[in-house]
């Protein structure tokens, strides 16, 4: 499938259509409180369902027609095209010469043989990597693996950056109400060492297994911290008795036995004193920033188990098959995507504001920070050639009710145009109540 040079989407009489639209709504003054008040129906209009997600766009300065116009410009730059071209792997990551592939990571087992991608059974190669991961995350889970002198593990300290990092900790720190085996996860990225020193504090050696995340295991911060780790524990072992200090046989037992890989250069895994039996590869079709679903999250394996990341692994599926079957009008992915686009260049709002009403997803507005920087951090297109509109917002945010005593004021009474997702969940966890009144029901009411 040939991959068709960018379209200027400025050029487009679709484009053009936006900026007539954008022009009237300024004309007629853009008031969200008379939009209610005109329409009763505005909400639904204007809220969609995808999986068990809710998405009510109500209160964005869009009107129902607006959704149109919206499909209508994705349509013009081929926003299908591209999204068949990606699913099916053409190597739409041109510059590279790669296909962008991590829908494949959560494919069920049932699409083995359905996508072969550059001779390589894809579903195939990966369902047998997650059997690999699963078996090693139920020997940890059950005791079967232990540490050098014999005790289960209780500690699990994942070792990456960017993607190897941001992923895994967010979701570790959004499902950590499901953690069921005693095992907890501590996530090192910085290569200030005072990074590393407060996530191994109060740490027993003996009961800590380390999992190397680097794909080409020679990322400089994730390597050097490696490295600081390994003398860690081995001068924590020996200072406990448990191994004897320059016993080399014992020392290499030991990072055997505390020190497994995600990498697929075993030649180096093994030079680090990993057993390559435990280290679990993935592809160079799944960029960073979007691998928390490889072998990345096996951290994530360990403390919430294979049924948990089987689930974790469906959702992303469901949204996968969401947007690839849901027309563009009713797509709520491809509408929040163009909603940056109308907010970006015909508001000309810099910055994006994510507020999660749940302290769990206290790291999601990091997480989204790469996945939308990264991605639409560009100047040129795939063809080379410059772009012709603004590529993107700053994404930031923290949870609420903190920044309503941080920065909420700058949102509500300041100069600059800030959209801002609010993200809420009906039920919590951890429900409580201060006398008669539900304190999860208080904060979003907050």
């Amino acid at each position: 499938m040939a991959i068709n040079p960018p379209v200027d989407a400025t050029k487009t009489p679709e484009w053009a259509a936006l900026q007539k639209h954008y022009d009237e709504l300024q004309s007629e003054g853009i008031s969200l409180k008379q939009w209610f008040a005109d329409d009763a129906d505005r909400v639904e209009k204007l809220s969609f369902d995808a999986g068990d997600l809710h998405f009510d766009l109500s209160k964005n300065l869009i009107k129902p027609e607006t959704l149109q116009l919206f499909a209508d410009l994705a349509k013009a730059v081929k926003l299908d095209e591209r999204t068949k071209a990606m699913y099916s792997g053409v190597h739409i990551n041109n510059t590279e010469d790669r296909a962008v592939l991590h829908t494949a990571l959560r494919r069920p087992v049932e699409d083995e043989g359905k996508y072969i991608v550059d001779g390589q059974d894809t579903v195939k190669d990966v369902r047998e990597t997650l059997d690999r991961i699963y078996a090693f995350a139920d020997k940890v889970r059950s005791g079967e693996w232990t540490g050098v002198t014999g005790r289960k593990i209780e500690t699990v300290v994942n070792i990456g950056i960017g993607g190897s990092d941001l992923g895994p900790v967010m979701v570790y720190e959004a499902l950590k109400p499901y953690a069921d085996a005693g095992i907890s996860a501590r996530y090192i990225s910085n290569i200030d060492p005072n990074d590393l020193a407060e996530k191994t504090k109060g740490l027993d050696p003996e009961t800590t297994l380390f999992i190397i995340v680097s794909k080409t295991f020679t990322t400089l911060e994730t390597l050097t911290n490696a490295r600081e780790a390994r003398a860690w524990l081995l001068e924590q072992l020996a200072a406990s008795g448990a191994i004897t200090t320059g016993d080399k046989a014992q020392e290499a037992e030991a990072i055997k036995k505390h020190f497994v890989a995600v990498s697929t250069n075993l030649e180096k895994v093994e030079e680090f004193g990993i057993d390559p039996n435990n280290a679990f590869g993935f592809w160079n079709w799944v960029g960073g920033r979007y691998s928390v679903d490889s072998a990345v999250g096996t951290s994530l394996a360990v403390v919430f188990g294979p049924a948990r990341f089987e689930e974790f692994l469906h959702g992303f599926h469901e949204i996968d098959e969401y947007y690839a079957n849901t027309p563009f009008e009713k797509n709520v992915v491809v509408l929040l995507g163009m909603l940056n686009v109308w907010y970006r260049n015909f508001f000309k709002a810099a910055s994006h504001a994510v507020l999660p009403y749940d302290q769990y997803l206290h790291r999601f507005p990091a997480y989204l920070q790469q996945l939308t920087m990264e991605s639409n951090g560009k100047s040129v297109r795939w063809d080379g050639t410059p772009v012709t509109s603004e590529t993107g917002e700053i994404f930031w945010g923290e949870p609420g009710t903190n920044g309503q005593h941080a920065f909420y004021q700058l949102i509500h009474q300041g100069t600059q145009l800030i959209p801002a997702d609010f993200i809420a969940f009906v039920n919590t966890p951890n429900p409580t109540k201060d006398g008669d009144q539900d304190v999860h029901e208080l904060f979003l009411g907050n």
